[in-house]
């Protein structure tokens, strides 16, 4: 780290051993305390002769006392006011980009207090900077596996609902993808590719250490929106086998660790951020006005009604939508002891109306340590309040896009119209609403003792406790009739963690040594139940406030259902780490795991990995080249994935009575007849992935110029499947097992650029990017497709849109090939097979909804006090089915009276009478380029404000979220992934009556005291 630089005659005094006493002793004179000094000085960039503006500067008493802080002006220059001479102080200062800089036990005297000259050097090359791992942390030029570290500076901004959105975009290999522009909605995100048929593709997220469990917490929502992203310190994404092999069966997917923010020794900060977000509809579709309508309708002999109106139905749905989101967090401590305590509430209304997700927030986090530092107590707590309220999203997104825009929305009396076709979706709006509430508690105690020397025993037990109830309301109704519906969904998730562990660390100047060796427990405890309730009576008392209203309570239509599962894992792993000459590294890891959802034969798995790295760099025959770093890397291993129902070795039986299972004995009641619904598998085992990883990283120009770039090979083998018997004489349909000779393979080429400059005027700048070259291929499949997809709406139900193909990626849309129209108008499909007749035998491999292509592009500029970021991302080499212009946008519907596209009849050829089954027709290109972020910051001088003494730093922004996107595909939005799994298999790229993503503009506010 670059020394800091105390200029003038008494340049010595920073390094003068305290005296104690008061008054002072200085260089051996005794001075009287002068009170009410003004300390002035300068921060520079390393390399420059330019002030660097914005820099945070804190002063703090090393006796104790108040705390002060100021903003460094335009030319880097900063003054901290009400100071005492013969006192001394610790000054800290802290940029982004920068590495933070301290300049300890400074004595003030009248003489330097226009002497301190501070030079910041650029972080970018960083090497010691620490790195999260798997169970310890390192630094990153020792780092031998692939690991991608963003810290809080490196997010992204605007409206943040869960972690996965900080991240997207900015790591190579992980593609995120919100599923709608719903608040709160869940996020898919995947690591250098999904791998399995039905084991998921989520990696498993550790917070503070506590492994979470993937099972949602209730309802459509994303089960990470307990997590506070003011309150992340940093996320390091492990993407390669040798990284996260020390998860072992957890590790399949990739790692994400989360750190959440730590109190440091020192006086008390107390920080405030809030922020006023504004949000509208991005990309309504282009759905036909009302004059369009008439005379397009006109056109092809369509019968419509024309009510007078001229109404844009998506706009009656939607609204300028606002966000509020405030946060107050307090830090602070002792050497011995350091706190750090947040609270959050955010209030955010969808685009759509009736939409809306409120959420608290609230954390602790303490650290103590005892008996001569030999203990370290570590607590970590976050408590989450969750309200989802949301309306009928298709009901509404379906009746706007299709209503007949002469209808006027409201009546005289300003009520929504009723017609009688009840085409009005201002009327789902006001019949119907779900209502979701969920309560997550996340605590987890850390106590570390050092035993001796080097070795470190630590126990992490760890809570993550979640409970909901969801209501789902439908009003009763005259027009359009509705009876009214109250169901009540009630889940509880409980997950407790229990770990034991040793590290110890030798070295010399030679070597250097660490290994880590464990046990891990887990209990996971899931329930679900649920009831309803039918034919409510119309009056101003809602279902959802008085369940009792209701009249029909037949168990056939209300019969009351629940599940409960226990799920347990078992563990060990060990790590070695070796260096030599901090130059030649290795690293070998193993982990067993056990789990209670496979057979007695084969319940535990073994998950081996090995890494090398070679820092070129630090060769005496790179000593004059222009690297500052080069580092060769490659590595090997084995991980797991249990990702799949519980208990599906086991034998499943169901008794009931019907024609086919009952013993028709005397003249009845009959008696229920029991028959296998599972078979039993005690030999099902653990679905395997391994990867191998090449990588090599690098830096220029005194570390201006970083990259990274990696070419991996992931292959997941023993996929778990249910599959049919092949005897076709066997007590049940179906039964789960591994299938032995089917794979899925994902190979690809991961580049991540960063450069940063400084100029001697003061201007910084820097820009940087990744791509990712990525090719998933499925193999061995004992099918000619499995599916995964299904299409929705009228006529199209349980169709198949895509699945997993032999030699084809995942989510390869399977489907007839469009050809046009014969001489009577009526589509025409390609005869594969030369049948002559269309059938099911004439589906193509036809695109896959998986990117073969992942990128962003970024850029920075700061100058004065001003500071300009900017975020790009995009995809290319996918596909999208829409499905809601397959159900909605055909000339068929115009000529019903229904709204559509002019897409819809762009094409004369067509016949009003032709029909929309599922096809290419509807497949379409998913790529896009989108300006995720555009921030405009500007940090305030808190000296010249005359407020220094109070408030440390005050900064203004203005964000941009989702203000421009660039792609071929004509639905709301081409990142888009509705749920249309097919029993339990998993679908991509389908598009169906989405939630429309927002535009947003973000004014923020952050003030630290």
């Amino acid at each position: 780290m670059q020394a800091a630089a105390i200029c003038g005659p008494h340049a010595q005094a920073a390094a003068i051993s305290p005296a104690s006493g008061n008054p002072a002793t200085y260089a051996g004179i005794h001075m009287p305390v002068m009170p009410d000094v003004t300390l002035t000085g300068k921060v520079l960039a390393d390399g420059t002769t330019e002030g660097l503006p914005g820099v945070t500067v804190v002063v703090t008493p090393v006796s104790g006392g108040t705390k002060q802080g100021a903003t460094t002006d335009e030319n880097g220059v900063f003054t901290i006011q009400n100071l005492q001479t013969g006192t001394r102080y610790n000054l800290e200062f802290s940029y982004i980009g920068f590495e933070k800089q301290s300049l300890n036990d400074f004595l003030l005297t009248e003489s330097n207090i226009n002497s301190i000259e501070i030079k910041l050097k650029e972080s970018a090359s960083n090497l010691s900077e620490v790195v999260v791992v798997g169970y310890g942390t390192t630094v990153k030029k020792d780092i031998t596996g692939s690991v991608k570290s963003l810290k809080s500076s490196d997010f992204n901004t605007g409206i943040i609902n869960s972690p996965e959105q900080l991240l997207q975009g900015k790591v190579s290999g992980v593609n995120v993808t919100s599923a709608t522009g719903e608040p709160g909605a869940k996020t898919s995100i995947t690591v250098r590719g999904p791998g399995g048929v039905r084991t998921g593709s989520t990696p498993l997220f550790v917070v503070d250490g506590m492994a979470l469990d993937n099972s949602g917490t209730g309802g459509d929502t994303n089960p990470l929106n307990f997590i506070n992203p003011q309150d992340i310190e940093s996320m390091d994404v492990l993407k390669d086998a040798s990284a996260t092999a020390i998860y072992g069966a957890r590790g399949a997917n990739g790692v994400i660790l989360i750190t959440t923010k730590k109190g440091k020794s020192g006086q008390a900060s107390v920080t405030y951020s809030g922020s006023l977000g504004i949000s509208t509809l991005a990309r309504p579709l282009d759905v036909l006005s009302g004059p369009e309508f008439l005379t397009e309708a006109a056109k092809i002999g369509g019968t419509v009604i024309n009510g007078g109106a001229d109404t844009d139905w998506q706009k009656e749905i939607s609204r300028s939508a606002t966000t509020h989101n405030h946060n107050i967090s307090v830090g602070g401590g002792t050497d011995k002891m350091t706190y750090y305590g947040s609270f959050g509430a955010q209030k955010q209304q969808g685009v759509l109306k009736g939409s809306q997700q409120d959420r608290y927030t609230g954390r602790i986090n303490l650290s103590q340590k005892l008996l001569n530092d030999r203990v370290t107590l570590d607590v970590n707590l976050n408590a989450t309040n969750t309200k989802n309220r949301k309306p009928n999203v298709q009901g509404m997104i379906g009746g706007a896009i299709t209503a007949n825009p002469t209808y006027a929305p409201y009546d005289a009396d300003g009520n929504p119209f009723q017609y009688q076709d009840g085409t009005n979706p201002l009327i789902p709006l006001r019949l119907y609403k779900e209502i979701l509430s969920t309560n997550r508690i996340l605590a987890s105690i850390s106590p570390s003792v050092t035993i001796m020397k080097g070795l470190v025993y630590k126990l992490n037990f760890g809570l993550d406790h979640s409970t909901a109830t969801q209501d789902k309301q439908t009003l009763p109704n005259t027009i359009p009739f509705e009876i009214g519906r109250l169901e009540n969904f009630q889940f509880k998730n409980s997950n407790r963690l229990i770990e034991n562990y040793l590290t110890y660390t030798a070295g010399n100047k030679v070597h250097s040594f660490n290994a880590l060796v464990g046990h891990s427990y887990q209990h996971i405890f899931l329930q679900d139940k649920r009831f309803s309730i039918n034919k409510f009576p119309i009056s101003d008392i809602e279902p959802i406030y008085n369940p009792g209203l209701g009249q029909d309570l037949s168990l056939i239509l209300n019969a009351p259902e629940g599940h409960a599962t226990i799920n347990e894992l078992q563990s060990f792993f060990g790590r070695v780490n070796y260096g030599f000459r901090d130059k030649y590294l290795a690293t070998a890891t193993l982990r067993v795991d056990g789990s209670s959802k496979f057979g007695a034969n084969n319940k535990y798995g073994y998950f081996p990995s090995f890494s090398l790295g070679w820092r070129i760099s630090e060769e005496p025959f790179m000593k004059s080249s222009p690297f500052s770093e080069l580092k060769l890397r490659a590595g090997w291993g084995s991980t797991g994935n249990q990702e799949i129902p519980s208990k599906i070795t086991l034998a499943r039986f169901t008794s009931v009575v019907s024609p086919t299972a009952s013993y028709p004995l005397g003249t009845g009641p009959y008696p229920a007849g029991t028959t296998n619904t599972r078979l039993a598998n005690p030999n099902i085992q653990w679905e395997v992935s391994k990867q191998t990883d090449i990588g090599l990283d690098f830096g220029l120009f005194k570390g201006a110029l970083s990259g990274e770039i990696d070419y991996f090979t992931k292959t997941s083998e023993k996929i778990l499947l249910e599959v049919i018997p092949a005897d076709p004489i066997q007590p049940a349909g179906t039964f789960w097992t591994n299938v032995p000779d089917m794979k899925i393979k994902n190979q690809g080429l991961e580049v991540d650029l960063n450069y940063r400059e400084s100029l001697d005027n003061g201007l910084r700048y820097g820009f940087g990017g990744n791509i990712t070259f990525i090719k998933n291929d499925v193999t061995g499949s004992p099918y000619s497709v499995i599916p995964s997809g299904s299409a929705q709406g009228s006529g199209l139900t349980s169709a198949t849109i895509n699945g997993y193909i032999n030699n084809q990626p995942i989510g390869t849309f399977f489907l007839k090939e469009f050809t046009g129209f014969d001489d009577k108008g009526i589509n025409t499909f390609r005869d594969v097979d030369g049948g002559g007749i269309i059938t099911d035998k004439d589906r193509v491999a036809a695109g896959t909804a998986l990117p073969t292509r992942m990128y962003n592009f970024n850029g920075n500029v700061s100058f004065k006090g001003f500071d300009l970021t900017a975020n790009f991302n995009g995809v290319a080499g996918n596909k999208v089915y829409d499905n809601t212009a397959n159900s909605n946008f055909f000339k068929l519907r115009l000529q019903k009276g229904l709204n559509v596209t002019r897409e819809s009849f762009a094409d004369e050829a067509e016949s009003v009478n032709n029909s929309a089954p599922v096809s290419t027709r509807y497949l379409k290109n998913g790529a896009y380029l989108r300006l995720n972020n555009l921030a405009l910051g500007y940090n305030l001088n808190t000296a010249k404000l005359g407020i220094n003494k109070w408030v440390q730093t005050v900064r203004v922004s203005v964000t941009g979220q989702n203000l421009a996107l660039w792609t071929k595909y004509t639905g709301y939005d081409p990142e888009v992934n509705n749920d249309r799994s097919i029993n339990g298999i998993t679908s991509y790229g389908v598009d169906y009556l989405s939630y429309p993503k927002a535009k947003t503009i973000l004014f923020g506010l952050n003030v630290g005291f």
